[in-house]
């Protein structure tokens, strides 16, 4: 018993049978109407999304006994040859298996020849990147200047390396991946045509697993198929996928928003029996992450494949925003870092615990218990973190000195801060503190050992930003002088650095960087955050 797999059973025979690659598909139908149709075209895209199918239909539509047509006829001749691969004057050439210069010559030397029964004499050469460098030059010229009688159709996975002179000879059509609801839409066409029974949770699961390519999607479910024994379950397609269902996923990320370690043990012993492949559940995780991300961002309007819209919106009511982002961030690097663990199930049970020790503030504590079971006493929950003892204090600046508020500085520094000095008038304000104001002229003291900058061009530079500021009329008289109080630039200094204390004290209060300490013995480093 001959059994046709479903890929090739149900092939696209028609322009309108096309599944996607609508852009593709309206571009030739226009350039067939209008009669302006390019002798070299190249098919790009990933495997099985429809680039040999797209070049056979229209090796059809130019050679149907009908004429040339949009809608070839599908019955003649020509078309049933074509269909079944026995078209004399559609040549299809897999570049991997000849790629060597002489087979392309040979090729080549039939190309001056009229086509025996078609219009048309058609070369679809399958993975042209794998040509040789001396075939695509033997190529070039034929493929520039082919007879009237002669189209090329070129198909790749990997257009980067096909060359530019071949490339700027055709028309390039990129094939976009397939959505996963036009690979599922198609699963069921078929399986409904066909009498199949099916659950619609197992044909989402393996339209997912297909990852935008409808070839593989359709050989998936032949395996479907064959591991139910003739139908699709859920159960089954999980089980075949190496998946995890959605009632355990949804324990687990239960789990992880009431910040419950007891549930979240048993969650994980459950997935543990299951035999599931840990990578393909952080996978179906940040599926869910990024779902109730998109529903807290973008409204109701957003449905989950993975979850009921009851349970998406309690998800998305329980997290904060920003901690499902963090969620799916480090969901994501679990999944990269998965075989750089001891083994994929200490792996997975060390990112569920580090989303745990993440837990947005304010939720639920862990049951501790089982901890106290043990001699060991329990650790300290998160917000023992907030405890600024854990950091060094912040080194005082050395040039700081005390605090002057009098009126008089509060006044000269106001001013210099509005009078935007630049170059050598700014160091020296910085460097000046007030001593007295006598009308409109200001008094200032400058230390001696500092006489190098207080030089004619800062000083004039200073008092014409001070009378930008102060009017026409202010003057400044620079005395050396050991006055109290501080500078400019002592006062900036302070500011800043109270910022930071303030900065550093809100950094230990945050409860991520509270987790970071204990759990994974981080320490904060004195004077290292910087402030936009």
């Amino acid at each position: 018993m001959t059994y046709l797999v479903l890929a090739r059973k149900w092939r696209p025979k028609r322009f309108a049978e096309l599944v996607g690659q609508k852009h593709v598909v309206r571009a030739l139908v226009n350039g067939i109407e209008t009669g302006r149709l390019h002798h070299a075209f190249l098919f790009t895209g990933t495997r099985g999304v429809g680039k040999t199918t797209i070049a056979r239909i229209l090796a059809k539509a130019l050679n149907c006994e009908r004429g040339v047509s949009t809608d070839p006829c599908g019955v003649c001749s020509s078309c049933v040859d074509i269909d079944a691969g026995r078209f004399v004057d559609l040549m299809e050439i897999d570049a991997a298996s000849r790629s060597k210069v002489d087979e392309t010559r040979d090729l080549l030397d039939s190309v001056i020849y009229a086509p025996g029964r078609g219009r048309y004499k058609v070369y679809l050469i399958d993975e042209v990147h794998m040509l040789s460098t001396a075939s695509f030059n033997a190529l070039l010229k034929t493929l520039e200047e082919p007879p009237p009688h002669v189209k090329f159709l070129l198909a790749t996975t990997d257009p980067q390396k096909v060359p530019v002179t071949v490339l700027s000879r055709c028309l390039q059509f990129s094939l976009k991946r397939l959505e996963r609801g036009e690979i599922s839409g198609q699963m069921r066409h078929i399986l409904d045509a066909e009498g199949i029974a099916y659950e619609p949770a197992g044909i989402d699961a393996l339209a997912r697993a297909a990852d935008g390519s409808l070839r593989d999607g359709l050989s998936l479910l032949d395996q479907a198929l064959a591991f139910g024994g003739g139908s699709v379950r859920s159960d089954d397609v999980a089980s075949m996928l190496g998946t995890i269902d959605r009632d355990a996923l949804l324990g687990i990320a239960r789990a992880l928003v009431a910040g419950d370690g007891l549930a979240l043990r048993s969650e994980l012993e459950r997935v543990a029996a299951m035999g599931v492949g840990y990578g393909g559940v952080l996978v179906e995780m940040m599926r869910l992450w990024h779902d109730v991300a998109a529903r807290q961002v973008l409204g109701e309007s957003i449905e989950s494949d993975l979850l009921d819209v009851a349970t998406l919106a309690e998800f998305a009511a329980a997290l904060a925003p920003e901690t499902v982002q963090v969620y799916y961030q480090m969901t994501l690097l679990a999944r990269r870092d998965l075989d750089f663990s001891p083994d994929h199930r200490t792996g997975f049970d060390m990112a569920m615990l580090r989303l745990l020790a993440f837990r947005p503030e304010g939720a639920p504590q862990a049951p501790r218990s089982a901890a106290r079971t043990t001699a060991t006493p329990a650790p300290r929950p998160v917000e023992t973190a907030r405890e600024p003892a854990k950091a060094a204090p912040p080194t005082p600046v050395a040039s700081a000195s005390r605090s002057d508020d009098s009126p008089l500085a509060t006044r000269w520094f106001d001013a210099l801060e509005r009078a935007d000095l630049r170059g050598p008038a700014r160091e020296l304000a910085a460097l000046l503190k007030p001593i007295e104001q006598n009308g409109e002229r200001w008094i200032l003291a400058l230390a001696p050992h500092l006489d190098a900058v207080n030089t004619d061009l800062a000083r004039r530079g200073l008092e014409e930003g001070i009378r930008r500021v102060l009017g026409a009329n202010a003057s400044i008289d620079i005395q050396r002088s050991k006055a109290g109080g501080e500078t400019f630039g002592e006062r900036a200094s302070r500011q800043t650095q109270a910022r930071h204390s303030a900065a550093e004290a809100a950094l230990l209060a945050d409860p991520v960087a509270g987790a970071l300490m204990n759990e994974l013995g981080a320490k904060p480093v004195p004077g290292s955050l910087k402030l936009n």
